[in-house]
C-alpha cells in the first residue's frame, strides 16, 4: 500500500507542472483598412493592391516552404507577378506600419 500511496505523490507535482501559463504578445493587430486584393486566383502577370489610403506599400511574397521569392516596393496598386510560377503563396502587405498578409494563388 505504501508503494501506491507514494507513486501518486510523486506523479501530483508532474500534473501540476504542465499546468503554467505561458504569456504571448497581446499588441491588438492593426491590419490595413480598405485592403482588396484581385484577381485572385492570379491569371496574368499583374495583381492590383488598393487600400483606403492608397499609399506606399512594402510587398513581400513567400512560397510554401517560407522563403521570399518577391520583394516589391509599390507606389501605385500594381504589382507585377510576372517572375512568379504557377503555384500558392503567402503575400505581405505593409503600409504605414501595418501589416495585412494574405493567401495567393497564381495559375
Amino acid at each position: 500500500m505504501k508503494k501506491i500511496y507514494f507513486v501518486f505523490l510523486m506523479a501530483l507535482p508532474l500534473l501540476t507542472y504542465g499546468q503554467e501559463l505561458v504569456s504571448v504578445n497581446t499588441e491588438p493587430v492593426q491590419e490595413l483598412k480598405g485592403f482588396k486584393m484581385y484577381p485572385n486566383p492570379a491569371y496574368g502577370d499583374e495583381v492590383y493592391i488598393t487600400t483606403e489610403s492608397n499609399g506606399t506599400k512594402q510587398i513581400k511574397v513567400y512560397d510554401v516552404f517560407g522563403e521570399v521569392v518577391l520583394t516589391d516596393r509599390i507606389t501605385t496598386n500594381t504589382l507585377d507577378i510576372s517572375r512568379l510560377v504557377p503555384g500558392v503563396y503567402v503575400l505581405q502587405v505593409t503600409e504605414e506600419k501595418k501589416t495585412m498578409t494574405r493567401k495567393l494563388v497564381i495559375k
